[in-house]
């Protein structure tokens, strides 16, 4: 007998489903417009040259991307010129957000799981896979423990050859 016909592997035989949620990242480029290089002395948003910056930015130089719109500075800008900006970008871009990166990050995977047939996973021990090649912001495995609960047998986090119990359902 061949000692590769005794091998078994378990992690492929254990009936575990890997989600990994890498693969629902959305590609494409990342750019945050900080509001402070429209500030007058770096203080305070005058109206005026800000509604003539407007007219004379080049808004396509958005297209398809995905943009957190902040103020790095501490400064007295009102609420219309956020709302201004993403009116401008929006036709562009392909998201827009008031925030920073970190924001805009947990914000396209929350879009990016709230598109998962979450059904697909009814009844099965899922490993959410907790390696990945991208950094995966921690609200995106709140939100999806939240939205796998109700419908799993059991979650676990980490690979299959070595997880972390998170949920069991109760017999």
């Amino acid at each position: 007998m061949d000692i590769q016909e005794n091998i078994v592997n378990k992690v492929a035989s254990s009936g575990l489903v890997t989600l990994n949620l890498e693969e629902y990242y959305p590609q494409g480029e990342r750019v945050v417009y900080d509001i402070k290089d429209n500030l007058f002395h770096g203080l305070m948003l005058r109206e005026k040259d800000f509604r003539e910056f407007l007219k004379e930015h080049d808004w396509t130089q958005y297209e398809g991307k995905y943009v957190a719109i902040t103020c790095s500075a501490d400064a007295i800008v009102p609420t219309w010129a956020y709302m201004l900006l993403a009116n401008k970008m929006a036709p562009y871009a392909k998201e827009v957000i008031f925030g920073d990166t970190t924001q805009l990050e947990a914000h396209l995977f929350h879009k990016a799981i709230q598109q998962i047939n979450i059904h697909e996973f009814e009844g099965q021990r899922v490993v959410v896979k907790g390696c990945a090649n991208i950094e995966v912001p921690v609200a995106a495995y709140v939100e999806l423990t939240k939205l796998l609960t109700p419908v799993v047998k059991s979650i676990m986090y980490g690979e299959p050859c070595s997880t972390v119990p998170i949920y069991k359902k109760k017999a």
